[in-house]
């Protein structure tokens, strides 16, 4: 594929084809067919191109960067790649530096955290979010509840998208916040961006966890604008990880209410007076000294991406997703008995490329995913089982109620031998979880076909002792 940075920022849109999807995983992820690896984990964490390694160690080869918080020659260099890092992330999200600042974090968690714990909930505030939310997010709960305001969750549908027939409530007498997945990371449902505009319009701050979303959608927040949007950019494209961003308009970041400083946040700080003085706009988020080198390195990630184009990575996996689906409910016994049972969207509407499900053994019962996900690893494949860290969809989709979901939680003896998804009750509490990515090619849904086909046909959960 021939297709440069500059031309993907000029505007123009260029058409990538499946073909050309095959040879950059020849090129850049040579080492998932050297290695025999069938990996569908994508969710879990993006690839790094080999041509991101290229371009970053040259530059380390070349350059010597020190502490940014200096005038040093080696601190001023670390700075200028810092800052000119933030500009690369505002320009790829499309976000108006004057408008937006970017926030550097260790992961998107940290990123979400940042808000959560510095904003200004009060008794009258409300704290609202669908169900469909990563425990990063369910997390910030914490902090509202802490300082008196009420936590509202919004339901779900049976494809575990948001039941549209309940509205948002306003906001609270008190600074209200909205938070919502982009995509969720359990069922790849792409939750309306259009929430941004109707939860402002019912007075809530407004923040969009965008780490599912972001590796395989353009987000882009010169249409979408939400006060506070939370990235990994290890999900993005591999490599570096330890660095996320938060990416916050300039006048919601300045409502935000800092609990603590630290170094790098502060420009004065006084023992004998008690005073302290925050830096201004983002690093007086930034704790300590950044992750300079890490931060350095996104510059080849963000232009690996540039390269393909956003949209036709949609496209790709798009694609990939759809056979996915088709393949997954294909699966069948003998007498035309399903094999699998698919939770969220059953087709490619408004979904991402991460697809939950189960085997079904001959008589509908769920086979327990801990099996699966360990037979798929001595093939060399990976994939994912358990709740993902989103409690909520899981619950929903799994007809957890209340009663049944305490009796899903481990006990000690579960903890300790990872068998999490059965402790406490005979229900499931767990799925298994496949996604795709760039690197994604049909060799790799082939392979899984052949496993999951062999595993049913083997039925070696019979053997097992499991019910």
């Amino acid at each position: 594929m021939d297709a440069s940075s500059d031309h993907v920022q000029s505007g123009q849109r260029f058409k990538v084809n499946e073909k050309d999807f095959e040879e950059v995983r020849a090129r850049e992820f040579g080492r998932l067919d050297a290695g025999g690896h069938v990996y569908l984990d994508y969710t879990g964490s993006g690839l790094y191109a080999e041509c991101q390694l290229r371009q970053n160690d040259a530059f380390l080869e070349h350059h010597v960067l020190g502490n940014p918080h200096s005038e040093n020659p080696t601190s001023a260099s670390a700075t200028e790649r810092v800052e000119g890092a933030r500009a690369d992330v505002l320009d790829f999200f499309g976000a108006d530096p004057q408008e937006y600042a970017v926030v550097f974090t260790s992961n998107a968690s940290n990123a979400l955290k940042l808000v959560g714990e510095s904003f200004p909930f009060r008794p009258g505030s409300r704290f609202t979010l669908p169900r469909d939310a990563h425990n990063s997010v369910l997390g910030l709960r914490m902090f509202a509840q802490a300082r008196g305001a009420s936590v509202d969750y919004l339901p779900l549908d049976d494809e575990l998208r948001l039941d549209r027939r309940v509205p948002i409530p306003p906001a609270g007498e008190g600074p209200s916040l909205f938070v919502f997945p982009a995509q969720s990371n359990f069922s790849g449902v792409k939750h309306p961006l259009s929430l941004v505009e109707q939860a402002r319009d019912v007075g809530y701050r407004v923040l969009v966890d965008a780490a599912a979303y972001a590796p395989t959608s353009q987000l882009d927040l010169s249409r979408n604008r939400p006060d506070f949007v939370a990235v990994a950019f290890y999900k993005m494209f591999g490599y570096p990880t330890g660095v996320g961003a938060l990416l916050a308009r300039r006048e919601a970041l300045d409502a935000l209410e800092r609990p603590w400083f630290a170094g790098g946040t502060v420009d004065f700080v006084s023992t004998h007076t008690g005073v302290h003085q925050f830096r201004a706009d983002a690093e007086r988020f930034e704790d300590g000294t950044p992750n300079f080198l890490g931060i350095a390195a996104l510059a080849p990630g963000l232009g690996f991406l540039r390269s393909l184009g956003m949209h036709n990575v949609a496209d790709h996996v798009t694609r990939l997703t759809d056979r996915l689906l088709e393949m997954l409910q294909e699966l069948r016994y003998e007498d035309g008995s399903s094999a699998v049972e698919l939770y969220g969207p059953k087709d490619t509407t408004d979904r991402g490329g991460t697809i939950p499900f189960n085997l079904l053994d001959h008589s509908g019962r769920v086979v327990p995913y801990e099996l699966v996900v360990r037979a798929a690893a001595e093939n060399n494949i990976s994939m994912r089982g358990g709740s993902f860290c989103n409690p909520g969809a899981g619950e929903k989709a799994l007809n957890l109620g209340v009663d049944e979901a305490f009796g899903c939680m481990p006990d000690a003896s579960a903890t300790e031998t990872g068998d999490r998804a059965r402790a406490g009750s005979v229900r499931v509490s767990g799925a298994l979880r496949i996604s795709v990515g760039i690197p994604t090619v049909s060799a790799d849904l082939d392979h899984l076909a052949a496993f999951l086909s062999g595993f049913i046909a083997a039925r070696s959960w019979e053997t097992t002792g499991a019910d």
